[in-house]
């Protein structure tokens, strides 16, 4: 494992960093993380992350991917799994990586305001050479797997919360606001009974 600056900090990313002001902030050693306990909390509880890749040209290509809360398996301080399917047919990623296995994984909590960053190195194998750990992944119902992308970490780097919008999932919401939202639709028909009842 490497630190995020060792992979991240190169010659002209420290040059604008001095340029700016923050040279001295990032001149100190960078904490070497692994995945832990609290980056596998958050990483298994996420339903969605972002994946980049490089095509041959140098273009960048961000991927969405998504899927039931813990479709991102941690193997290890140091691997990762997730089952690959059907998706509109492009193969943008998986063509990308046959040039370049690197990718950059972004996982964000809205609700909590917090983000983790993974570097990695990626390959993608048939279902058919591993079905022991392809029955392990989760993907969507109904839905069979093909292929699954296992991700070697190189570095891992939590974000600052800085700008992170709060948003929320319907289950979310629902959590926080069911029983107040059911007991005043319940109060409102009660009411409306009322007025029906004395026209």
């Amino acid at each position: 494992m490497h630190s995020f600056a060792d992979l991240m900090f190169t010659e002209s990313v420290r040059a604008e960093q001095q340029s700016r002001g923050s040279g001295p902030q990032y001149a100190l050693p960078y904490r070497v993380l692994e995945i832990g306990p609290d980056e596998r909390q958050f990483i298994e509880t996420r339903s969605s992350f972002y994946m980049a890749t490089v095509n041959t040209q140098g273009w960048p290509y961000v991927q969405h991917r998504g899927g039931p809360p813990g479709f991102l398996k941690v193997l290890g301080r140091d691997a990762l799994a997730f089952a690959d399917y059907p998706g509109n047919r492009q193969f943008v990623s998986t063509g990308n990586l046959a040039g370049d296995d690197r990718v950059s994984l972004f996982l964000i909590d809205y609700t909590r305001r917090a983000r983790l960053k993974i570097l990695a190195r990626a390959s993608v194998t048939p279902v058919a050479d591993d079905p022991d750990l392809a029955a392990g992944l989760i993907a969507p119902d109904g839905i069979t797997p093909s292929h699954i992308f296992r991700l070697q970490v190189e570095a891992v780097d939590w974000n600052c919360p800085k700008y992170i919008t709060p948003r929320f999932s319907e289950d979310e919401i629902e959590a926080l606001l069911g029983p107040k939202l059911r007991a005043m639709s319940a109060r409102i028909a009660e009411l409306e009974a009322e007025l029906a009842g004395k026209s």
